[in-house]
């Protein structure tokens, strides 16, 4: 079962705009809606592909001191046995 996606449609959109879009997706071998997709990534800085995105999360939180000070304090072993517990 595949995820739902959003839709968008944008009214009017300049011309110069449609055919660089249209220039560009033909270049890319890419569909005018794939072109835009990949044209909107870019412009937010943000990877497209779930490993990209994931990869870039993982880099953040391993950046994030105030995140690595309480996972340092966590003990696998109390996670086990509260689990355990239930």
């Amino acid at each position: 079962m595949g995820v739902a996606m959003s839709s968008l449609q944008v009214r009017e959109l300049p011309d110069n705009i449609y055919y660089l879009l249209q220039e560009n997706a033909k270049k890319s071998h890419r569909s005018l809606s794939g072109e835009a997709i990949v044209t909107l990534a870019k412009g937010l800085d943000t990877p497209l592909s779930p490993k990209d995105r994931r990869a870039r999360l993982l880099e953040q939180i391993a950046h994030n001191q105030h995140v690595n000070n309480k996972i340092a304090k966590i003990n696998p072993a109390d996670l086990i046995r509260e689990d355990r517990e239930r």
